[in-house]
């Protein structure tokens, strides 16, 4: 017959959970070292943690320079300025004609082409041929009222002789005649490539309390005489318009005459551990535009001058072509600071113990004595009744394990 198991009080029990939980706070765990002789795994464990260390060294606090508090996106200030003149058939051009808009902001135009239409009034005249359904044959074809909102005016019902040709278009009320009838192309082009562009560009990056200007502050006229190199020249922001071109990787003639957009990029990444002289303006340049996509490639707009001849209200129809120039600016700039420090140091030694992780995954899974080495590795404890008095028991060393 079994013997009776003895009963404690419930006090006593409620005392022993007690003291198990208080002893977790105080307890020290440490962890179990086995030393496995395998050379080739040594080597690899060695090999992983070297690799860890260069990668937290070299790449991130070397090259992304984790150590800084960063800021990107400076806030930014751009006033451009052009100055040339140039010549097409019997006139001469100044920058008041050929920068649109006028005011020196961060996107221009330069015009390089002009397609003129001169002394338009309100009155009727043919539809452009290349408007949807303006040829006719008859005033059948030809819709009284109708208004085509890609088309130049609304139609008064009669079909009516082309500009040229024996063609007849659909007869039109608006701006008369249409820009295909009368419109003269003049190039603007021949001297634009000696045009310059003054850049001024100053930053500001609120975090750090810096500022800084793309601009030399010299008061000997510096900037009278001087032009952009970025050797010996950096803080002149004076650029020939066919310099910024030619380092788009673009013919200046073929963008003369189709348009295009350029993206002048000025780029500030400052390390301001370093001195300020240390901060200086990077530039690129290149083409925006999806100059290889036929339905959208080259830049153009219109604009319209308008004056009187006899009271009448009559106006200069322009089509211009031109190059675009767009200005944009970023950056980035960092500091040295304790917070991102530490949390890169804890990444870098917490990420040293993968190799530890891949080693004993190698051992437990591929190597011909995983068995032993996961006896050693693991102490399997069983609870047993507080009456049956506990067995010590010292885990035997199995045979094989130093040939691991």
């Amino acid at each position: 017959m079994a013997a009776a198991q003895p009963k404690y009080p419930a006090g006593a029990t409620a005392r022993r959970l007690a003291r198990g939980c208080w002893s977790a706070l105080w307890d020290y765990e440490t962890p179990k070292v086995i030393v496995v002789r395998n050379r080739r795994l040594g080597v690899l464990y060695r090999a992983v943690q070297l690799l860890i260390l260069l990668y937290f060294v070299w790449y991130v606090f070397i090259v992304q320079k984790s150590y800084q508090e960063s800021e990107t996106g400076p806030e930014s200030s751009i006033i451009t300025k052009v100055k040339g003149i140039t010549t097409s058939e019997h006139k001469v051009w100044d920058v008041e004609e050929y920068v649109k808009p006028p005011e020196g902001g961060s996107v221009f135009s330069i015009i390089t082409r002009v397609e003129a239409t001169h002394s338009q009034t309100q009155g009727t005249c043919p539809e452009s041929i290349r408007v949807h359904n303006a040829t006719c044959l008859s005033d059948a074809d030809c819709v009284a009222g109708e208004l085509d909102m890609l088309g130049n005016g609304l139609r008064t019902g009669r079909c009516v002789p082309y500009y040229q040709g024996p063609s007849k278009t659909c007869e039109v009320f608006g701006w008369c005649p249409v820009e295909d009838g009368a419109s003269v192309s003049q190039f603007l082009g021949t001297m634009a490539p000696n045009f310059t562009i003054l850049i001024k560009n100053s930053i500001h990056y609120p975090k750090f309390h810096f500022s800084k200007g793309n601009i030399a502050d010299r008061t000997d006229g510096y900037l009278k005489r001087c032009t952009f190199h970025e050797a010996s020249d950096v803080y002149c922001p004076i650029f020939k318009l066919g310099f910024i071109v030619e380092k788009a990787g673009e013919s200046f003639t073929e963008l003369a005459h189709k348009g295009g957009v350029i993206g002048v990029i000025i780029n500030w990444d400052c390390d301001l551990d370093l001195p300020a002289s240390e901060c200086n303006p990077k530039y690129s340049f290149r083409r925006l535009d999806p100059k290889h996509v036929p339905a959208s490639s080259g830049y153009n707009f219109r604009f319209a001058k308008y004056y009187k001849i006899n009271g009448t209200t009559t106006r200069t129809l322009i089509k211009a072509y031109g190059i675009r120039i767009d200005v944009i600016v970023h950056g980035q700039a960092g500091k040295f600071s304790l917070i991102p420090t530490i949390i890169n140091l804890a990444t870098a030694l917490t990420s040293v113990g993968v190799g530890s992780f891949l080693c004993d995954w190698i051992l437990l899974t591929f190597m011909n004595k995983n068995k032993v080495y996961s006896h050693k590795k693991f102490d399997k404890m069983v609870d047993t009744p507080a009456s049956e008095p506990a067995q010590a028991s010292t885990p035997t060393d199995p045979k094989g394990l130093a040939q691991l």
